[in-house]
C-alpha cells in the first residue's frame, strides 16, 4: 500500500503525459445535467463508505468526476456517477480537477452509475462495441479493469451488480455487493435521506449494519453527550443525598 500523506502532491508517472492540470475538467456541449437524485445519492455513498481495512486518508469517493484513463489517447474520458479508489491520496495540494490514471497509478476499485434515459444502453453495455472513443462498459471492464461495477434504477429500484473475472463482467445474483477485501457491502436500504423517503444505495459493515451517514454520526453523538450529560446529573443528585458536595469532588 503507498503511503501517500494528505495534500500532497500526485507522482507523475510520465512527465510527457499530460496531468489533470492541462485536461478539461469539464464540456459546456455534454448533454444533461443532474437531477436532485444524481446529486444525493452520491452523497449517501460517500458519507457511508468507510472500510475499516483502509486509512481514511488513502481513500478517495467521486461524483461526475471526468476519468483519463488511455495514454494513447489522453483527451478520451469517462464520467460516472460515483467511484471510490483506494490506496490513492484523498486530498491532493489544490484539490482533484479529475482523476487521471496513468497519473494516480490505481483504477477505480468500484463504479456507481445511476440509470437515467439518456444513458441507459451505453451504462449497460448495450451500445455498438469497437467504436472511438469506446463506451462506459468496455472503459471500465477492459481498459480500467474496475473489479466491481454497479448500475441502479432508481424508478424500479433495481439493482445490479458485476464483478470482473477473468477479465469480463458477470452479473452476480446477489442482491448485496459484498468486498472481502474492504470489509465493507453495499446494498438497497429504504429510509428517509436528504428529507426524502425512498430506496437508496449505502455502504454496509461486517455485522450487516448500516453505516451512519453524516447526520445519523452528528445525531448519535448529539444523543451520546445528553446521555452523558444526564448521568453526570442523576450522579451528582445521589452524592448531595449521601451529604457529599459534588463539587468538593
Amino acid at each position: 500500500m503507498n503511503a501517500f500523506k494528505p495534500g500532497s502532491p500526485l507522482p507523475l508517472a510520465n512527465p510527457l503525459l499530460p496531468t489533470m492540470y492541462d485536461l478539461p475538467s469539464e464540456n459546456p456541449k455534454e448533454p444533461g445535467l443532474p437531477d436532485q437524485f444524481h446529486d444525493w445519492q452520491p452523497q449517501l455513498l460517500t458519507q457511508t463508505f468507510m472500510p475499516p481495512t483502509v486509512p481514511i486518508e488513502q481513500v478517495l469517493t467521486a461524483a461526475d468526476l471526468n476519468i483519463y484513463y488511455d495514454p494513447n489517447n489522453p483527451k478520451y474520458y469517462k464520467r460516472p456517477d460515483w467511484f471510490a479508489v483506494v490506496s490513492v491520496p484523498r486530498f491532493v495540494e489544490g484539490g482533484r480537477l479529475s482523476y487521471v490514471r496513468w497519473q494516480e497509478g490505481r483504477s477505480p476499485l468500484v463504479v456507481v452509475e445511476l440509470l437515467s434515459p439518456n444513458t441507459i444502453e451505453e451504462d449497460q453495455g448495450l451500445t455498438l462495441r469497437g467504436q472511438q472513443p469506446p463506451s462506459k462498459w468496455e472503459v471500465y471492464e477492459q481498459l480500467l479493469q474496475v473489479p466491481y461495477y454497479v448500475l441502479f434504477n432508481r424508478v424500479d429500484d433495481m439493482l445490479q451488480i458485476f464483478r470482473l473475472e477473468a477479465g469480463l463482467y458477470r452479473e452476480q445474483s446477489e442482491s448485496r455487493l459484498w468486498i472481502e477485501e474492504l470489509q465493507i457491502g453495499l446494498g438497497m436500504w429504504r429510509g428517509r435521506f436528504a428529507d426524502w423517503e425512498r430506496q437508496w444505495l449505502r455502504w454496509y459493515d461486517s455485522e450487516g449494519r448500516w453505516i451512519p451517514s453524516d447526520p445519523e454520526r452528528a445525531e448519535l453523538a448529539e444523543q451520546r453527550a445528553r446521555e452523558a450529560e444526564q448521568w453526570a446529573e442523576a450522579l451528582a443528585q445521589k452524592l448531595k443525598e449521601a451529604g457529599i458536595d459534588p463539587d468538593s469532588l
